[in-house]
């Protein structure tokens, strides 16, 4: 069986797979003629969800078009993943009660590469029938500085050049990249630049080819994401216009024509299973072995992800968009309801509860959260943690109900064993994720007056402090998942060894920084808690253990 469009026209072969209905070539034809969905970043959660969401639009007839995929960095998605796969790709819902349910996606109309089609790319940002360009390229693909606050060298190097440079490196970097091939040493030569400066540069060319507005849309998983890729976009070019490389005019049409809608995306996607591998070739499909990617990203023509699926976004779209609130999971609202959706999401019903359990699940040597759920302990932290501390703070979106999604989260998402989500995942760049996850939380304890109360959450922080010494409950030396912050922490907790008790002091200065918690935990009077907490982590072999029986059993 080949995933090809020759391949699934042989029905017959593909018998337990929901195949597309829809006119695969009018849609292709459509897409490449008059394009409405650009997306940067086609890894997991594209698959899994937006091209599926798209798919079910095509089926009923509700889009014509699909979606242009364009690969940012690189050929790898382009030419091992979409290319020899005619576009298509298998997704694998992984039911909570065992079931699979697999669907061959075939919404992608078109995928390319700036490596190599930038101009193609160009002929995409300035059809005036181009609706919205999203994004799913983590939050680390907005940011312009490093941990200090210092830009980094691509963006100071992309502010002193301009946008005309920026756009003749692309395009000359494609054409030799046809010719020569992409890691030939004269394309190698010709100057790498940020993405958000290439985004910019292609909106400039759609402002001067038809000057339609357009709605650019992250959907990553991060707090105001929106804001994220707009402060992006206004700092690049306000440094421009300051040196007179654009006009007023270009500016106005960045800040006035381009919209920057938030959203709040939630459908977990662990990396391609071997165990879903294997049962796929059993079937007979052939040539879907996951590869990484340069960037290493972890991608397969096939991806694995749960049912729950929820994608809240702001409506604000000045050229028109695709009606895909008639997809499963998708609501478009106003700013302020999504980000009371995010809150409750980001610093209550899922991810605090992520984090925890990446941390003890790193700590007590577990692969997957399913197993993770089966731990009484574990279980009853995250459980309290989220209905004793957090919900008396929750932010009720109106649109979802906070208990409900908790539920789900408890009760179905976590606990399924079919969910191949691993712990060590999870926690990487968690200093990154504390700030909103826990910070906004203490935040709103410290306002309402009782934040010594607090018992979980703290517990929680001492955990990350006795992960951050790299041994486990068993005392065995483990890996932490990357973390840009990682050597930073680790170098405040610099000469702790398993066994020690430490004072207040020790902690203070690692507790005291407001930027990887969100406020100073020593100035609201927690490190002392924490401190306890820590040492009692920290006391030895099986300690870990030992002080999750003592503060989280029945």
């Amino acid at each position: 069986m080949k995933l090809t469009l020759d391949g699934i026209n042989k029905k017959e072969e593909w018998k337990g797979y929901k195949l597309p209905e829809f006119d695969i070539p009018a849609m292709v034809a459509k897409t490449k003629e008059a394009p409405v969905w650009a997306h940067f970043g086609t890894g997991n959660i594209f698959k899994a969800f937006l091209c599926s969401s798209a798919q079910d639009l095509l089926e009923r007839g509700i889009m014509d078009a699909g979606i242009t995929a364009c690969e940012s960095r690189g050929i790898d998605s382009v030419s091992r993943l979409f290319a020899p796969h005619d576009n298509l790709c298998l997704s694998v819902t992984l039911n909570s009660d065992g079931t699979t349910t697999k669907e061959v996606v075939a919404s992608v109309g078109e995928a390319v590469s700036c490596a190599l089609d930038f101009k193609r790319i160009e002929s995409v940002f300035c059809n005036p029938s181009l609706q919205m360009v999203s994004f799913t390229i983590t939050e680390k693909g907005y940011a312009l500085r490093d941990a200090k606050g210092n830009l980094f060298p691509v963006i100071a190097e992309d502010m002193n050049c301009g946008p005309n440079i920026i756009y003749s490196d692309m395009a000359m970097r494609a054409e030799l990249g046809k010719d020569l091939g992409v890691n030939s040493p004269e394309v190698s030569s010709v100057p790498n630049h940020h993405l958000m400066s290439v985004i910019i540069t292609l909106l400039l060319r759609r402002k001067q080819a038809c000057g339609a507005p357009l709605a650019l849309v992250s959907m990553d998983n991060c707090s105001h994401n929106g804001e994220k890729i707009e402060n992006a976009v206004k700092e690049i070019a306000g440094e421009w216009l300051a040196k007179g490389m654009i006009t007023a005019e270009d500016m106005e049409y960045l800040t006035g024509k381009i919209s920057y809608p938030w959203s709040m995306i939630d459908k977990i996607t662990p990396r391609p299973d071997a165990k879903v591998e294997a049962s796929l070739i059993e079937d007979g499909i052939e040539d879907i072995k996951p590869f990484v990617t340069p960037n290493g990203t972890y991608i397969a023509a096939f991806v694995n992800a749960e049912r729950p699926q929820y994608l809240v976004i702001e409506d604000d779209f000045p050229n028109g968009r695709p009606a895909l609130e008639n997809a499963r999971g998708i609501i478009f609202t106003d700013r302020d309801t999504v980000n009371k959706v995010e809150r409750m999401k980001v610093c209550t019903c899922l991810n605090p509860l992520h984090t925890a359990l990446a941390i003890f699940g790193c700590l007590l040597d577990y692969k997957y959260i399913s197993e993770e759920m089966k731990d009484t302990e574990l279980v009853n932290l995250i459980s309290k943690m989220s209905s004793e501390e957090g919900m008396p703070v929750v932010t009720d979106p109106g649109i979802i109900d906070p208990r409900k999604f908790l539920e789900e989260c408890l009760k179905e998402r976590f606990p399924n064993p079919f969910m191949p989500d691993a712990p060590q995942r999870i926690a990487t760049d968690t200093s990154q994720k504390l700030p909103i996850r826990y910070g906004e939380n203490f935040k709103a304890h410290i306002e309402k007056g009782d934040v010594l109360e607090l018992k979980y959450m703290p517990l929680v922080i001492a955990g990350w402090l006795r992960y951050l010494l790299a041994k486990d409950d068993n005392g065995q030396v483990f890996e932490p998942s990357s973390d840009p912050l990682l050597e930073t922490a680790q170098g405040m907790l610099e000469g702790i060894q398993l066994g020690d008790s430490v004072t207040e002091d020790k902690l203070s200065g690692l507790l005291s920084n407001d930027v990887i918690f969100g406020t100073d935990l020593i100035a609201a009077g927690l490190g002392k808690k924490i401190t306890g907490y820590f040492n009692e982590l920290n006391a030895g072999v099986g300690a870990i253990r030992s002080t999750l029986k003592k503060y989280c059993t029945e």
